[in-house]
């Protein structure tokens, strides 16, 4: 009857680590004692409005779950919904500094909201977001959430149905320790280089993409806005197979033309094509292979699958599976859902992809390096194309003839090169942000377990 204010009966709730924890660990408070400020919108009959739409109403972004890389937010894929839900929930505004727990799903995604962020943002009603007081740093709290201890207590007070749940008063009721002013101050500094060494990574990241646009000639370029474009039949559904109209848009041509007047290939005749395979939801288990699908990467790297096949599956099907987990050097592709998103693997991945999910292999690295092939499918270059192909569906879906056809400009190698080493650049920032992250997260976990001053020698000698 102690610390049950729900009556659980259940012996998950009663294991050995956290009747530990409460004995072994002192001025343990509710994280409702470090709150400022707390909130989950319930949203009602709420609608996500298409992009193009969107943005030339000024229709406010919806944060989802699906768009949190803790600790950071990733904006490349950001959903609009209507106005009117902008003025019906003040409450599901986002604030910079705050912090942002995922309550509903997998329960594992903390981000803090930077500074820059897009102002007009509603948060998703399977986000908490919520401001600490001056008891607690917000980068401590989001190390304690992530780490051991904090997943652990999640997982605790979750309600099990089909979706995983975690309520206010509960997520209220999880144990944080007191951490000093000094340790807290120390993990702020790490927290700073975080950010930092992300937002450097961006920059580097979009000079390498300005180069590819310059090299093009699209840096300054602007497609036609015309909505009327003239085609006779012959050259239109007689080329093609489409006779739907946004297909014929000026603006595409504009770009293709652009392209095509300088060195170029299609993808086709520069990377072999290798499809994955779908096991479907029977076949999903909570061990397994990981099963990595769309919602599980971008172009700036890799999350953690949330979904894994089964190892009857796997048995079934070893010799297959043996030759689809992707080896480094890949690139993988997206052709459904959120179409032409590209990431080069730097190591290989022990696990398969979704059906959605094409695996490219370059043919001749003197002619494209992968470093620049992947960023120039991601670029302006190849999204316009993949707008055109696969627009016009609720669920997107670009056809491997149509993507085997994509344009891609062949720049000089030696500014192929210079792209490389940028886009590496970035990615060596970027993970060190991941290392310092868990350096942090690690450095609470010991502090927990032992002392400050034993989480403070950790931290020294792996931020050096």
């Amino acid at each position: 009857m102690t610390d049950n204010e729900n009556r659980r009966i259940d012996s998950e709730y009663f294991r050995k680590q956290f009747l530990q924890f409460f004995k072994n660990v002192p001025n343990l408070r509710p994280l409702s004692y470090f709150v400022k400020e707390g909130y989950r919108v319930v949203y009602e009959n709420t609608k996500i409005i298409a992009k193009k739409e969107a943005e030339k109403e000024g229709f406010p972004y919806f944060l989802q779950a699906t768009d949190l890389d803790t600790p950071f937010i990733n904006t490349s894929s950001l959903f609009h919904v209507n106005n009117g839900d902008w003025l019906r929930y003040p409450k599901g505004r986002i604030k910079k500094g705050e912090i942002l727990i995922e309550v509903k799903g997998k329960i594992d995604k903390v981000s803090i909201v930077p500074d820059d962020f897009p102002q007009k943002t509603l948060v998703s009603g399977s986000l908490f977001k919520l401001s600490v007081n001056n008891e607690i740093s917000k980068n401590v709290l989001l190390c304690y959430l992530i780490c051991s201890y904090g997943v652990a207590f999640k997982d605790r007070f979750k309600t099990n149905l089909l979706i995983s749940y975690v309520s206010k008063p509960d997520l209220y009721r999880i144990p944080v320790p007191s951490f000093s002013d000094s340790f807290q101050q120390k993990v702020d500094k790490i927290f700073n280089v975080i950010f930092e060494s992300k937002k450097i990574s961006s920059k580097i990241y979009q000079q390498a993409e300005k180069i590819l646009l310059k090299e093009v000639g699209l840096d300054t370029f602007e497609p036609s806005k015309e909505a009327v474009n003239i085609k006779s039949f012959k050259n239109s559904f007689g080329v093609t197979g489409r006779l739907d109209a946004e297909y014929y848009q000026l603006k595409y041509e504009d770009v293709i033309t652009k392209v095509i007047e300088q060195n170029h290939d299609k993808l086709i005749n520069l990377v072999s094509i290798k499809k994955s395979m779908e096991p479907g939801s029977a076949n999903y288990s909570d061990a397994g292979l990981p099963f990595m699908r769309v919602a599980d990467y971008d172009k700036s790297g890799l999350t953690e699958p949330n979904k894994k096949v089964s190892f009857d599956f796997v048995s079934e099907y070893a010799d297959k599976i043996k030759k689809l987990k992707p080896k480094k050097g890949t690139i993988l592709f997206s052709k459904d859902g959120s179409v032409g998103t590209a990431y080069h693997l730097r190591k290989d991945f022990n696990g398969i992809t979704s059906s959605a999910i094409l695996h490219l292999s370059i043919k001749d690295k003197t002619k494209v390096l992968p470093e620049y092939l992947t960023l120039a499918l991601n670029s302006k270059v190849v999204k316009m194309q993949a707008e055109r192909d696969a627009g016009g569906s609720i669920i997107l879906h670009w056809r491997v003839g149509e993507i085997e056809n994509v344009v891609v400009p062949i720049i000089d190698y030696d500014k192929q090169i210079q792209i490389a080493k940028l886009v590496e650049e970035s990615f060596k920032l970027k993970k060190q942000s991941e290392h310092l992250l868990e350096v942090a997260k690690t450095a609470v976990e010991i502090a927990i377990e032992q002392n400050e001053k034993k989480a403070m020698e950790y931290i020294n000698s792996n931020t050096n």
